[in-house]
């Protein structure tokens, strides 16, 4: 007897890169010397002190029991001076931050908090996959707006206003932007809760790469009224180099963080002490933590480029983030440059077409690999 799946795997399917890693794995296993430009998960390690303060939590008699839903208060704390010195924000520990199991969570939570089956979302395109497949999951309809390179993948607020969204009721933006690193300046970050105010969106701003490589860290959090309509995810995973931690919070409104909470509690049970302990330690570091990794990443963006030249790409070294969003030259799609890379050359990159149709045409490659095997590669596209 074969049992039959819930229905709303049906529109679902299986995470690209869960997929593709298992084909890059079976290729590596067949003796391939496979070098993988494909995800963001950062190869450097966290702070030496941030490693220190997780074992010597571990060592606390009551390190491994459970653990508050909220986090520790002084985990919140941590996260609410976090925002103070860096995007000039204030919250309230207790109730404008909640911590949660990395902000991929987040997305299902809020989702499952705030939609119903026939409630529509905004979802960007090129985004993020993961906003369309939870909004699927939840029996909720994308509806996706479209970011071009010709307005510096920024929202058209003129083609916005023509969708009928009497059925909208979140709309996620993720600046800087995932997959091509563009940033939003201020006036977009005001029409964006103008807009929210005036349709009565909850806006989702995803923002774990605010530091990566780049000088003007933003939260939507700063601009007026944004607490009205306005809710942020962040993750400690890209600032601070710890992926694997799964680390992440909410931040905003106490009337929007008190739903979410109740998936959150419904759906875990707590953060292990020691990663809490951790991240507050992470969380306390000076701005010299970013210059230092920065310096890293600048060096291999700059070997990235080349890789691209050599190519025939087009890339934006305006844009930011640990990932480069290249155009490729005209007569090969995303896919076919991906299958070229990986067949003939051994790597791994991402085709734009991941992320939504508006990626047709692009790759992405990460900064997430050491310089040594980054020049490998540029020997390799140069062979």
């Amino acid at each position: 007897m074969i049992v039959s799946t819930a229905n709303r795997l049906g529109d679902v399917k299986e995470y690209y890169f869960s997929k593709k890693l298992r084909e890059v794995a079976s290729l590596r296993a067949a003796g391939k010397q496979i070098i993988s430009l494909g995800i963001g998960s950062p190869d450097l390690t966290p702070d030496k002190s941030v490693l220190l303060a997780l074992n010597n939590a571990s060592k606390e008699v009551t390190a491994h029991g459970y653990q508050s839903y909220q986090g520790l208060p002084a985990l919140r704390q941590a996260m609410s001076s976090f925002y103070e010195n860096n995007f000039k924000v204030a919250l309230d520990p207790e109730k404008e931050v909640l911590p949660l199991m990395g902000s991929k969570e987040g997305i299902m939570h809020v989702s499952m908090a705030f939609l119903n089956p026939g409630d529509q979302v905004l979802v960007p395109n090129p985004g993020y996959p993961t906003y369309t497949s939870v909004t699927k999951l939840v029996g909720a309809e994308p509806v996706f707006y479209d970011l071009v390179a010709e307005n510096k993948w920024l929202p058209d607020f003129e083609a916005l206003e023509k969708l009928d969204l009497s059925k909208v009721k979140i709309m996620w933006i993720n600046y800087p932007h995932m997959p091509t690193g563009a940033t939003a300046k201020n006036k977009v970050y005001d029409k964006l809760i103008a807009f929210a105010k005036k349709h009565k969106i909850l806006l989702v701003n995803d923002n774990p790469y605010s530091f990566v490589l780049n000088d003007n860290p933003e939260s939507i959090l700063k601009y007026e009224g944004a607490k009205e309509v306005a809710l942020e995810l962040n993750s400690l995973s890209k600032s601070f180099n710890m992926a694997g931690w799964r680390v992440g919070m909410f931040v905003g409104a106490s009337t929007y963080l008190a739903q979410i909470l109740k998936v959150k509690s419904n759906m875990d049970s707590g953060m292990f002490y020691g990663i809490q302990k951790g991240a507050i330690e992470a969380l306390h570091l000076s701005k010299d933590w970013f210059k230092s990794i920065n310096e890293h990443y600048h060096r291999r963006r700059e070997i990235v480029y080349q890789i691209l030249d050599e190519l025939n790409c087009v890339y934006d070294t305006s844009h930011v983030g640990m990932f480069v969003w290249a155009k490729l030259p005209e007569g090969i799609t995303s896919e076919q440059m991906t299958d070229k890379m990986l067949y003939e050359k051994d790597v791994f990159i991402t085709p734009g077409t991941v992320f939504g149709s508006n990626g047709e045409g692009y790759v992405r490659l990460s900064l997430c690999v050491s310089e040594e095997n980054l020049k490998e590669v540029l020997a390799r596209v140069k062979a």
